[in-house]
This record gives C-alpha cells, sequence and structure tokens, in this order.
C-alpha cells in the first residue's frame, strides 16, 4: 500500500513530518476499534490553546446541530461522519503549523450552491457571529444526506 511505502521511507516523496505523522494516525483509526466521543476528546485534549477552545466549542455545536453524526477522528483530527462517511472536520492550526484552524467538510456534505461553493473555512476565532454560521452549515451539511 502506498501510504505504507511512504511513511516508510524518509521523507523523498516531499511528505512533511507532520503529513506523515496524519498518514499514521488514519492507519492506527483504520485499524483500531476506537471509541468515537473519547477519541475526539482526546484529540482536542492534545491541542495547544487557542485551537484547544474552539475545538471543543465546535464540538459541542455539532453534536447539537446534527445529533445524527458520530465523532470519531480522522487522520488524528476530530470529525463527524453520517453512514461511517466523514461530513465535516476540524483541523486545528498547530497540526500542520498553519496560520489558522480550518472548519472542513468532505463531499458527502450537502453544502452545493450552484455550480461553486466553499468547503473549507478558516478559523482564528469563535464568536456567536461565527458559531451561528457554524451552526448553520452544519446543519445544511446533513440535510438529504
Amino acid at each position: 500500500m502506498c501510504v505504507r511505502r511512504c511513511i516508510s521511507v524518509e521523507n523523498k516523496k516531499g511528505l512533511s513530518k507532520e503529513e506523515i505523522a496524519a498518514m499514521k494516525e488514519y492507519l492506527k483509526e483504520k485499524n483500531s476499534r476506537a471509541n468515537g466521543e473519547e477519541d475526539v476528546l482526546a484529540a482536542i485534549a492534545k491541542m495547544k490553546e487557542p485551537d484547544r477552545s474552539m475545538a471543543r466549542r465546535i464540538h459541542a455545536i455539532v453534536k447539537a446541530s446534527a445529533p445524527e453524526l458520530s465523532p470519531r477522528t480522522w487522520y488524528g483530527m476530530p470529525a463527524y461522519s453520517k453512514d461511517d462517511k466523514i461530513i465535516c472536520f476540524f483541523q486545528n492550526a498547530g497540526k500542520f503549523k498553519a496560520r489558522y484552524s480550518t472548519l472542513g467538510f468532505s463531499d458527502k456534505a450537502n453544502l452545493d450552491e450552484g455550480k461553486m461553493w466553499p468547503t473549507g473555512f478558516a478559523l482564528t476565532g469563535l464568536t456567536p457571529t461565527e458559531e451561528k454560521r457554524i451552526t448553520a452549515l452544519v446543519k445544511k451539511a446533513v440535510s438529504g444526506t
């Protein structure tokens, strides 16, 4: 499997240490019978601030606005799935040394608007305005799935 070969080879394929770590997390998740809620909370607990606070709040928002989604980790990130298909996820800025965290939606999310729509949202903080928008996005993402 390419993923395993890429992980075992030194960084000759251009993968960063963070990307290799994420792939290792993914393989571990695929091979274990993870307890979704506990794994998500553990992943959040490992984050540094302000990512940790944002992830906790997003976790609460997703659970409240789309209780049909199941929490689980995906490449070590908090994610939420339906019928074992990822709908949305939170990528903390520290994971890939990015300038901002990201709330992302997969192609399984029902966010379609014409011929083009956003599937990733940069987050540098959460106010009631962002929380309201996240709630609406999550509800829309699961409508019709």
